[in-house]
């Protein structure tokens, strides 16, 4: 039997899009925390800031934009995201203080999480339903390419010419986002699907089906935001930077490698076959870093990380897609990502707090056993579930 057709102009062009995006995300998330401790000398849960009021932008913009891409279209909020992101980018040469950037940082939340939305919820569209595990892999591996270069880049630029460089690559990055954009053509009758203004109920702003793997996903991604945040400043600390740019490399790597396969598996043997290894490989990444004492155990809990959350967050996705009846994926998409996002956004502020309470070591250590725990909420939340909504529903057939 001959497979649906993944590879289409739409698919490629919104990967693109998605690509330059979040390379622009990666360039500014893991230097602007160093940023503030350096520059503006301030705190770490200052510096955690950083991202906390970029991610809580996303999060208050996703519901908002999950409904009006049903009322205006997919392309139309896709380009206006889009501007909006990319005009926020230009804005980071002109603040003096770190008050300044944090309210740009708010201005390019808002456009990031539309953007991430309209994204999600294009892609949910056009890939063929028999393939979307498949699909979707791939789709957000082109948020993991970006996280390859993203970090390398710039820190690089960061450490070698200062942040004039690093906010020019931004800018760059952003508008080949948009250009990218420019291409998606949405053909597909339902882009549209209503004019009429919907009340402000928690119904219409989120999507009911998708909240308790949205919930799994936030709880890991406490987890994940002290990587994103704090990575680059622990290998300072351990007298690792020289590796510190390569993190995100082999995490990258690990995934380029794994990704051909977990998404097939996912489409042929369902989430669970995929999630409960990732999750273990996670807390062992997690355990390896709390451990390092050299670049060979940095760089191997990077590959562990990489394979372990580098899987269960497209697996989180597609599963919260999947649940959601075909008219509401603009909402499962921003319900997820919204609910993910608060997870990174708190864990970002939450973090460094602990952080400078235990110290890195210690964080991340606790780290795995709480990544554990993670696990044993999947299985009741998810799994039992399951168990217990087959037969019922066998039973209503018989």
């Amino acid at each position: 039997m001959n497979q649906q057709k993944l590879w289409s102009k739409n698919f490629i062009s919104i990967s693109m899009s998605n690509f330059f995006l979040f390379l622009t995300f990666y360039f500014l998330l893991v230097t602007l925390p160093n940023l503030a401790l350096e520059k503006y000398h301030s705190s770490a849960s200052e510096a955690g800031l950083m991202t906390t009021v970029f991610l809580f932008a996303a999060i208050i913009s996703r519901p908002f934009a999950g409904q009006w891409l049903e009322r205006i279209g997919y392309q139309k909020m896709l380009f206006v995201a889009l501007i909006v992101f990319f005009g926020a980018s230009i804005l980071y040469f002109f603040p003096s203080s770190l008050y300044g950037i944090l309210a740009v940082r708010f201005l390019q939340g808002i456009g990031f999480g539309m953007a991430t939305t309209s994204a999600g919820t294009i892609v949910a569209e056009i890939v063929p339903s028999s393939r979307r595990g498949e699909g979707m892999g791939y789709f957000i591996m082109s948020s993991n390419l970006a996280m390859v270069l993203g970090p390398f880049v710039g820190i690089s630029a960061m450490q070698q010419f200062g942040p004039t460089i690093l906010f020019t690559l931004s800018v760059i990055g952003a508008l080949a986002s948009l250009i990218a954009g420019l291409f998606v053509k949405m053909t597909n009758p339902q882009e549209v699907h209503s004019n009429v203004k919907q009340p402000f109920t928690f119904r219409n702003i989120f999507e009911i089906s998708a909240v308790s793997i949205s919930l799994i996903g936030a709880f890991f991604g406490l987890v994940y935001s002290s990587i994103l945040s704090f990575v680059s400043v622990y290998a300072n600390e351990i007298h690792l930077d020289n590796v510190s740019n390569l993190f995100f490399v082999v995490f990258a790597i690990v995934l380029l490698i794994s990704r051909p396969f977990t998404g097939k598996w996912f489409d042929s043997f369902g989430a669970n076959v995929i999630v409960f290894p990732s999750i273990i490989l996670f807390a062992i990444g997690m355990f390896v870093l709390g451990n390092t004492n050299s670049e060979v155990t940095f760089l191997l809990s990077a590959g562990l990380i990489g394979l372990g959350w580098g899987t269960l967050f497209p697996t989180f996705q597609t599963i919260a897609v999947q649940d959601a009846p075909p008219k509401k994926r603009g909402l499962a998409t921003a319900t997820f990502l919204s609910i993910y996002d608060l997870g990174i956004g708190i864990g970002s502020f939450v973090v460094g707090l602990l952080i400078a309470k235990i110290g890195f070591h210690s964080f991340y250590l606790l780290c795995s056993i709480y990544i554990l725990i993670g696990m044993v909420l999947y299985y009741f939340v998810r799994v039992r579930k399951q168990q217990t909504t087959i037969p019922q529903v066998n039973n209503q057939k018989q």
